[in-house]
C-alpha cells in the first residue's frame, strides 16, 4: 500500500470512512494520510477532528475543489506536509449528486455539478501532479501502482453509457450521471498522458452505499464498500490502467 494518500471530500460519507479503514491498517497505514474538506473547523468536519487528534499520521487540508486558489495553497500545504517526499496515492471523492431529470435540468444545474464532479478533479490532479510525479520517480518499481503513484477517481455505474438502460428509470440524476462519464473520459486521457511518468490512473464504482449521496434504501454498507476498495487498491497495476472497475475489482463497460 502507498506510504503517502490523498483524499478530497474526506469528512463524510466513502471520503471519511477511508480515511477510517486507511488508519486502522495493522500492515503499513500510510505514513502520511491527507484528508480535505471544504470547512476544517466546521461542524461537519467534528468526526475528522478527532481522528486527527488522535492519529499523528492523519493532516487535514482545507480544499474547495471548486477555487484554484484554494487547491493551490493545499497542495503547497501537502508538500510541506510530506516533507520532501512525493505523493503515492491521489484519491478524487468529492463530489455532488443533485437532483436532476430531463425535464427539471437546467443550465445552471448542469454546470454546476460538473464544476464539483469533473473541474474539481482536473484541478486537484494538476495541482498534485508534481507532487505524484515525484513519488513516481523515487520509486524502485517500474510496475504501475498505487505504492508507486496513482490517480483513483471515484466514478459510479451510474457513468457507463452501455449501462444507462438497466437503472435510468431508477436512477434519472441526469447532471450526476453526466459530469461522471465526463469523469471517465478525463480518467482516460490521464491514463495517456501520464503514463510514461509512471502514474497508475483509474476510476473506481464504490457500489450503491448507504450515505448521504446513497441513501439508506441500499443493502451495501460504507464499511463493506471501502473494505473491497482498499483490496482493489492494493491489486491495481498495468491492466486497470485506463479502466472503471467496481469496489470488487470488476471492470464495467464505459
Amino acid at each position: 500500500m502507498p506510504e503517502s494518500v490523498l483524499v478530497t471530500g474526506a469528512n463524510r460519507g466513502i471520503g471519511l470512512e477511508l480515511v477510517k479503514q486507511l488508519l486502522r491498517k495493522e500492515e503499513k497505514p500510510p505514513k502520511v494520510l491527507l484528508a480535505t474538506c471544504r470547512d476544517p473547523q466546521g461542524s461537519g468536519a467534528q468526526e475528522l477532528r478527532a481522528l486527527a487528534a488522535k492519529h499523528p499520521n492523519l493532516v487535514i487540508l482545507q480544499l474547495e475543489v471548486t477555487d484554484p486558489a484554494s487547491v493551490q495553497s493545499a497542495a503547497k500545504e501537502a508538500e510541506s506536509r510530506l516533507g520532501g517526499r512525493g505523493l503515492n496515492l491521489l484519491v478524487n471523492n468529492a463530489g455532488v449528486m443533485p437532483a436532476c431529470t430531463l425535464e427539471s435540468a437546467t443550465a445552471k444545474d448542469m454546470l454546476d455539478v460538473y464544476n464539483i464532479n469533473l473541474v474539481g478533479p482536473m484541478l486537484v490532479t494538476k495541482a498534485f501532479l508534481p507532487l505524484l510525479k515525484r513519488a513516481a520517480k523515487a520509486s524502485p518499481d517500474t510496475a504501475l501502482s498505487c505504492a508507486k503513484a496513482a490517480i483513483v477517481n471515484m466514478s459510479t455505474i451510474l457513468s457507463s453509457i452501455e449501462k444507462v438502460p438497466e437503472m435510468y428509470s431508477i436512477f434519472p440524476v441526469i447532471s450526476y450521471r453526466c459530469s461522471k462519464a465526463a469523469l471517465n473520459m478525463l480518467t482516460k486521457l490521464q491514463s495517456m498522458g501520464y503514463k510514461e511518468d509512471g502514474i497508475l490512473c483509474t476510476a473506481i464504482h464504490p457500489g450503491w452505499v448507504k450515505t448521504d449521496l446513497g441513501t439508506e434504501k441500499v443493502d451495501l454498507t460504507v464499511e463493506e464498500s471501502i473494505a473491497g476498495i482498499l483490496d482493489v487498491l492494493s491489486g491495481l497495476s498495468e491492466k486497470h490502467h485506463g479502466t472503471l472497475v467496481t469496489w470488487e475489482g470488476k471492470a464495467l463497460p464505459w
